[in-house]
């Protein structure tokens, strides 16, 4: 819990004072409680909540400024090289990394929940083939509560618990099935002999007709750790949207379709997808310096460079470069799109314009080369991002449930008409 700080906050409002208490976290700033506002007849404006904690959370912890990304403590970039993503997964949900034990049992449970039941399959034939990857995801995840609604008392902590290891399990199958219905290929059943990121990538490429198809370990280690990368990010639209569907008791695999709706948002999740429309529209390495130019008189816009929340650098920029380095080299790609993402990445690293203005590459700039590279279409990469992050979902959504929480309710400052009758 969150620790009174003895401060107090004192507001003034038509000639009365308020005193609002003060609230310490572990980290980051102090907290106004401003709950007292309402009882003198006030609401607060803040648009975006920009400056409102709307939770208190032990999960991730964020510092912008500093370039800091923490999962229970632990720094973002020692998970993505120390630990894989179900030990991450597993950190998020219970708060400790798993000991050797641990991880294998979870690692168990996560296998053997994988499959998805049979008639599942025959959703997609409601989809028309062309549909967004993500249009299809938001209708099947959302009838996942139609098959196992044996499970949905969220007051129940077993339920609850059971529920997060399903759907960790079965959204990569059902991303991968998605992509396969797409493009017209038979889906392929998940593996329990493969880890996480090698059977996402199986049931993604291999075919029936290729029984050798084999996943390539540089890969799978670049999946594993952009899933790692994704897992989550504290407060953001798509988990507030997690947590704000949870708090009117709606079942999980709803609220996790209502994140996945969120973060369809090109402002949101499609970011690493716009990296891939820019390369597209700039066209050949050629053309880089003066789309540069361009972008110093404010005329484009550079994606893939700089971020809304880290003011610094991002600390999962690093690793991805690392990470997109040794796919790059293990593959040995010549697609001109790629040369010119890495002409644009030397421009930004040396040009002292965007050194100045931190202008760095950020985890979506590498995601996206990464994704193409392995053959991901980019329609895809918000499925990925969707597929990463539901674990840090389902997390907030089991630290809400297991304490005392309230139903979300925003308010407005209305701007309409004041009340008038109807004259005839």
């Amino acid at each position: 819990m969150s620790e009174a700080t003895g401060k107090k906050a004192v507001l003034k409002l038509d000639g009365q004072e308020i005193e609002l208490p003060i609230y310490s976290g572990t980290l980051g700033p102090d907290v106004i409680d401003v709950k007292d506002v309402l009882a003198a007849g006030h609401f607060t404006f803040d648009p975006g909540f920009m400056a409102t904690a709307a939770c208190e959370s032990k999960i991730t912890f964020i510092d912008g400024n500093k370039g800091i990304l923490l999962h229970r403590g632990y720094p973002i970039d020692q998970l993505a090289t120390k630990a894989d993503y179900l030990e991450t997964c597993y950190l998020l949900l219970n708060g400790e990394l798993p000991t050797p034990e641990q991880k294998d049992e979870f690692d168990t449970k996560v296998r053997n929940h994988t499959m998805v039941h049979d008639q599942v399959s025959r959703f997609f034939n409601g989809f028309r083939r062309d549909a967004h990857p993500m249009a299809v995801m938001c209708g099947v995840v959302g009838a996942l509560s139609a098959f196992y609604h044996n499970g949905l008392d969220v007051e129940d902590v077993n339920h609850r618990e059971i529920t997060a290891i399903r759907l960790i399990a079965k959204i990569p199958t059902l991303a991968a099935w998605t992509y396969k219905y797409t493009i017209g290929q038979p889906f392929i059943y998940p593996r329990n002999d493969l880890n996480y990121a090698e059977n996402f990538l199986h049931m993604m490429f291999a075919t029936p007709a290729d029984r050798d198809y084999k996943v390539n370990p540089v890969l799978a280690k670049a999946m594993d750790r952009i899933f790692t990368l994704h897992a989550d990010h504290e407060q953001n639209a798509s988990t507030s949207t997690v947590r704000l569907a949870g708090s009117t008791g709606a079942n999980p695999y709803a609220c996790i379709a209502a994140g996945i709706a969120a973060l369809w948002g090109p402002a949101h999740g499609g970011a690493n997808e716009a990296v891939l429309t820019m390369l597209d529209e700039i066209g050949s390495v050629e053309n880089v310096p003066e789309f540069m130019e361009k972008v110093k008189r404010k005329e484009v816009k550079l994606m893939g460079f700089g971020h809304r929340v880290y003011k610094n650098f991002d600390p999962r920029a690093k690793v991805m470069k690392q990470t997109c380095d040794e796919v790059l080299a293990a593959l040995g790609i010549n697609d001109p799109q790629l040369a010119l993402a890495m002409e644009l990445e030397r421009i930004a690293l040396s040009d002292q314009y965007f050194i100045e203005r931190n202008l760095y590459p950020n985890v979506d700039f590498y995601s996206g080369i990464i994704l193409k590279a392995i053959g991901i279409p980019t329609e895809m990469f918000t499925v990925i991002f969707a597929l990463a992050r539901t674990v840090g979902w389902i997390s907030h959504w089991l630290e809400m449930h297991s304490s005392a929480y309230k139903i979300g309710r925003p308010r407005q400052l209305y701007t309409g008409p004041s009340a008038r009758d109807i004259n005839r």
